[in-house]
């Protein structure tokens, strides 16, 4: 466990505000983006992650306005994701002032954007998320869902995950819909099958309730540790749980 490991709190907005769903509905208000920015900053995030979730569904492109005003108080690096459809779409982001893009429905969709924004923008500007749920039915025992989990794709997580790596993508996010919000903690096979065939770093998201739960997904392969509602409503405080990580053997930014 020698990497270290990046502590990534994750804003979800919709309509402008930060907000805080369970199995990706139910959503409830947690605050404005550019406050909630600010405090992780202070609280000693690694990285933060801003996802527009509703924007896929909505066909429109990501609040462009809120990265501005996020990027003028960010310290620290930020993912933005939700609307990214292309090269131009992803363009218009950074420019905004995020340092890197997040793709999952668009590239799935159409993956020769994934080598088409790493050509123009470098290997470092793109993650690629996966939205997955549980299906017996596949190899891996996992299915690709896209639009924000709304809909299956028939697709095998884990082969979907291959190709992505292959294509040089540093860092891939698989979002786990059945642990999405519901703290009962990450889902481990996912984590741990994706981190044994792929190179790239992965991402653990969806499911943290306690700080067992992080280190959990750092023994299954994790990178990035992503979480929101443990965050936002002051369940786990990073200080807290960076101590908690480094007092366990795992190499955290304190």
């Amino acid at each position: 466990m020698e990497k270290e490991v990046v502590i990534m709190p994750c804003l979800d907005m919709q309509n402008g505000r930060v907000v805080k769903g369970v199995h990706f509905v139910d959503i409830a208000d947690a605050g404005d983006p550019v406050e909630c920015a600010k405090a992780y900053c202070q609280a000693g995030a690694d990285e933060l992650a801003l996802l527009d979730i509703t924007a896929t569904v909505e066909n429109r492109g990501t609040l462009l306005d809120v990265v501005k005003r996020v990027a003028e108080v960010c310290t620290v690096p930020f993912t933005v994701g939700g609307g990214i459809s292309d090269v131009k779409s992803a363009g218009s982001v950074l420019a905004a002032g995020a340092n890197k893009v997040s793709v999952s429905s668009a590239a799935f969709r159409n993956k020769g954007i994934i080598p088409a924004m790493i050509k123009e923008f470098g290997v470092d500007a793109v993650t690629v998320a996966i939205d997955v749920d549980v299906n017996p039915a596949l190899p891996s025992g996992y299915e690709v869902y896209i639009d924000g989990g709304r809909t299956a794709t028939g697709k095998d997580a884990l082969e979907w995950a291959k190709e992505v790596d292959g294509m040089g993508v540093k860092v891939i996010l698989p979002t786990s819909k059945a642990g999405d919000g519901a703290k009962t903690g990450y889902d481990l096979p996912v984590i741990r099958k994706m981190a044994e065939v792929c190179s790239a770093s992965i991402v653990a998201s969806g499911g943290a309730g306690k700080m067992e739960h992080f280190l959990e997904a750092v023994q299954a392969g994790a990178n990035v540790l992503l979480a929101a509602s443990v965050f936002h409503f002051h369940m786990i405080d990073i200080p807290e749980l960076k101590k908690y990580l480094a007092a366990n053997g795992v190499k955290v930014r304190l």
